[in-house]
C-alpha cells in the first residue's frame, strides 16, 4: 500500500501544518475509530475533530491503538479540535479543554479552535483569554477559529490584539468566499477549507466541467477539486470513511491543472452555501 506524504503549510505563528487533513464530522464515536486508524495507515498526519462532533473519545482510541499519542509519532501528527459553542466563555472553556484532552488521550493538541463566532451571543474575546493560557501552558500550539467573517475577525482582534493563525471556513468551487479569503490573506491568516467538495455536490458542478478535466488527467472528479484547492494554497479537510477514497484524497501530486482548467473551476463560484450561516448558526 502506498503511503502518501503531504506538503506542509507554514502558519503565521511558525508552526507547520499538513495541507491535507481528515475530517471526522458525522461519524459516530464507535465508527470513527477504524476510520482514523485507516487514515493514519494511509499516511494522513492531520486529524480535524471537534467537541461538537461527539466522537473525540473514538478519535482518542484510534490514536492510542495506532501509537500516535506520544513519542515520535505524536510529534509528526497534527491534531485539531474545537470548543463546543455552548462552552464558550473563560471558565467553561477551561473545564471543556481539560475534558477534551482526556477524551483524545493527549497531553496537547496542535490547534484549538472557536467553532462558530455566534455574533448573537458573542463570547470570543473572553474565551480567547483561556485559549491564550492553554498556549502558554504548552497544551495548545496554534489558536484558530472557524466560520469567522471579516467583521468577526476584526472584533476578535480589537478585543484580544491578535488574529487567529487559521480560519477554517466552508470553501469549495461553488462557494469560494472571496472576500473572506482576501481578508485572511491581507491579515496573514491561513485559510482552511471544510466541505471542500460541498459534500459531493460540486463533483457535478458546471455542466460536466469537473468530469472533463478529470478525464483529461485520468483522475477522479474529487481529485480535480482537491487539486484546485492545493494549487490555491488552501489547507483542506476532506472526509471519507472509505480507505480507498482516503488514499485518493491524498494522491493529488501526480498531475497539475492547466491555467485554463484552473480558471474554469474558478468560474464555478456561486451565491449559495452548502452549510450554515455564521451569522445565525451555533454548534451547541
Amino acid at each position: 500500500m502506498a503511503v502518501f506524504h503531504t506538503p506542509m503549510i507554514t502558519l503565521p505563528d511558525g508552526n507547520l501544518i499538513p495541507q491535507i487533513g481528515l475530517g471526522v464530522l458525522r461519524i459516530d464515536d464507535e465508527g470513527v475509530t477504524p476510520v482514523v486508524e485507516s487514515a493514519l495507515e494511509a499516511g494522513y498526519r492531520h486529524i480535524d475533530g471537534a467537541a461538537g462532533y461527539n466522537n473525540e473519545a473514538g478519535v482518542g482510541r484510534a490514536l492510542q491503538n495506532a501509537g500516535f499519542t506520544q513519542g515520535e509519532n505524536r510529534k509528526n501528527l497534527w491534531v485539531t479540535t474545537k470548543l463546543r459553542d455552548s462552552e464558550q466563555g473563560y471558565d467553561s472553556a477551561r473545564k471543556a479543554f481539560d475534558r477534551q484532552l482526556d477524551l483524545l488521550q493527549l497531553d496537547y493538541v496542535d490547534m484549538y479552535m472557536l467553532h462558530w463566532p455566534t455574533p448573537f451571543n458573542w463570547r470570543s474575546g473572553e474565551t480567547w483569554k483561556a485559549f491564550d493560557e492553554f498556549r502558554a501552558e504548552g497544551r495548545v500550539r496554534t489558536l484558530g477559529v472557524c466560520n469567522f467573517l471579516p467583521e468577526h475577525l476584526e472584533r476578535l482582534h480589537k478585543e484580544t490584539g491578535e488574529y487567529p493563525a487559521v480560519n477554517q471556513i466552508e470553501l469549495h468551487p461553488t462557494w469560494q468566499q472571496r472576500e473572506v479569503v482576501a481578508y485572511c490573506k491581507a491579515h496573514n491568516i491561513a485559510v482552511e477549507a471544510y466541505s471542500p467538495m460541498a459534500r459531493g455536490a460540486d463533483l457535478n458542478a458546471g455542466d460536466g466541467v469537473i468530469e472533463r478535466i478529470a478525464r483529461a488527467h485520468g483522475v477522479t472528479e474529487a481529485q480535480v477539486i482537491l487539486r484546485w484547492h492545493i494549487e490555491n494554497g488552501t489547507i483542506i479537510i476532506p472526509k471519507s470513511v472509505h480507505a480507498d477514497r482516503q488514499r485518493q484524497n491524498l494522491d493529488l501530486f501526480g498531475f497539475v491543472l492547466s491555467s485554463a482548467e484552473h480558471a474554469a473551476i474558478d468560474a464555478l463560484d456561486g451565491p449559495t452555501r452548502a452549510g450554515h450561516d455564521p451569522m445565525t448558526f451555533t454548534y451547541a
